[in-house]
């Protein structure tokens, strides 16, 4: 006899997922994908976290569930010790990170064999980027659907009313080209879009309404949205007290430009010195977390223009080390945020509402800001058409235009709000989470799939 409230003919809850997460080596990457290793994981789901030690090492502990998968970077002759992300990698040694990284083929096609023998270990899915065309080989051999992972829509579908700069397009055609024998990155891309069941773009349809609708039609495989996959408001790992907060804490509220460009690619000396003379042209209040080029003094001294920190000081701070950016980004002192438009970056800024000044550099970074622009959520500095170039004057007029002149000004911090009412919506991120969850159980391994994108 069923127990009391109980119906004998009721369906088993489903069994969990289990599912490998593999990024490719930037925390641009690493860090949205382990908050969606987190989201599956908070529904029940298994999780293998894959990647190097040291990335692993600088993530904030896993969440139950989530399991970590360390596999060790090979050597190669050029590659610093340690360098095991793009951001530890000198300017024009990438190459080389992915001449280690193509090296982890053979361990974690190894990984996947050992799981795929154990019934209880066997993934349901393997979610990648789309660098590692070895892991889609693996995938295959072992019949594991495979889910590539993009960071957009905007970044792959080319809007025709938009003139695309000299600088850019030859940065788009560059990921044709190989060296040193290492596969071109559209290849890369080509090779697993091929052999890939879903594409899961880190994207919502109220971000890119007219974006996201395309992608499936140019790609030629379901498109699943899984959210923004927002930071958490309340900061990170290891977000402590440190003097930049503290400076923050003196100064009056809205009133700081917080100035950060990623920790992919420094800019060279001469453009630190344009920028940091166009911030002092502006005349603004600024925080400016730097990222020092190679070679340079740890006070960063001779990076600046002669007598810059005297200058401004009062006015302006310049840090060399780590900061705490959810915590700055969400201080009440920072008015705008000037960025390089990194996906994650944006999404930082935009949960707390902060107007941009953009000033991208390359991949999806620029048509990103590109987006963002046609949000009116910022202004870009202008640029050199031919070499991407921008100058003092560029500068100083973007951030004016952000954080000075109160008719443009208002324009931006209210359509910086009304992002942020999209990244900052918790229940809508979780329930393109539960969709996500969904396909992926819909999903058969002959491609069809229901209600995909």
């Amino acid at each position: 006899m069923a127990a009391a409230g109980s119906s004998p003919s009721s369906p088993a809850p489903p069994r969990p997922l289990r599912i490998v997460i593999f990024p490719w080596l930037a925390f641009g990457h690493l860090l949205p994908q382990m908050k969606l290793a987190e989201r599956l994981a908070s529904r029940g789901h298994r999780v293998s976290f894959v990647s190097t030690p040291g990335n692993l090492a600088r993530l904030p502990p896993p969440a139950p569930r989530v399991d970590l998968v360390s596999l060790p970077l090979p050597r190669v002759d050029g590659l610093p010790d340690g360098a095991e992300s793009t951001n530890s990698v000198p300017q024009g040694k990438l190459n080389l990170l992915f001449q280690a990284f193509d090296g982890l083929a053979a361990p974690f096609a190894k990984f996947l064999a050992a799981a795929c023998a154990d019934d209880r270990r066997r993934p349901d899915w393997i979610v990648i980027d789309w660098v590692h065309h070895w892991a889609a080989a693996a995938a295959a051999e072992h019949k594991v659907p495979l889910v590539m992972f993009h960071p957009n829509a905007t970044a792959m579908v080319k809007d025709p009313a938009t003139v695309v700069p000299r600088y850019e397009s030859e940065q788009g055609e560059a990921q044709f080209h190989s060296d040193d024998g290492v596969m071109s990155i559209a290849q890369r891309f080509l090779f697993i879009l091929e052999r890939c069941e879903l594409v899961a773009a880190r994207s919502c349809m109220e971000w890119e309404p007219d974006f996201l609708p395309q992608v499936a039609p140019l790609l030629h495989k379901p498109v699943v949205p899984c959210g923004l996959l927002p930071p958490t408001p309340e900061g990170v790992h290891g977000e402590e007290e440190n003097a930049a907060v503290r400076w923050l804490d003196a100064q009056p509220p809205g009133s700081v430009l917080y100035v950060v460009l990623g920790s992919e690619a420094p800019l060279p000396m001469e453009k630190v010195r344009e920028l940091a003379l166009g911030l002092e042209l502006a005349g603004t209040r600024f925080l400016w977390a730097l990222k020092k080029p190679g070679g340079v003094a740890n006070d960063g001294g001779e990076l600046l223009p002669a007598g810059f920190l005297e200058r401004t000081r009062g006015e302006g701070l310049v840090t060399m080390g780590w900061v705490p950016q959810i915590s700055i980004l969400g201080h009440g002192s920072v008015g705008a945020f000037l960025t390089h438009c990194g996906a994650s970056s944006l999404m930082e800024g935009l949960l707390f509402g902060r107007p941009l000044v953009m000033l991208p550099f390359f991949g999806d970074q620029m048509p990103n800001a590109r987006l963002m622009e046609g949000k009116k959520v910022g202004l870009q500095v202008p640029r050199d058409e031919d070499d991407g170039s921008f100058d003092r004057h560029g500068v100083a007029s973007a951030v004016r235009a952000v954080m000075v002149d109160e008719e443009t000004r208002s324009v931006y911090v209210a359509n910086a709000l009304k992002a942020q009412g999209i990244v900052a919506d918790k229940e809508l991120h979780e329930r393109y989470i539960d969709d996500f969850v969904e396909q992926l159980r819909s999903h058969t391994a002959d491609g069809s799939s229901t209600g995909a994108a």
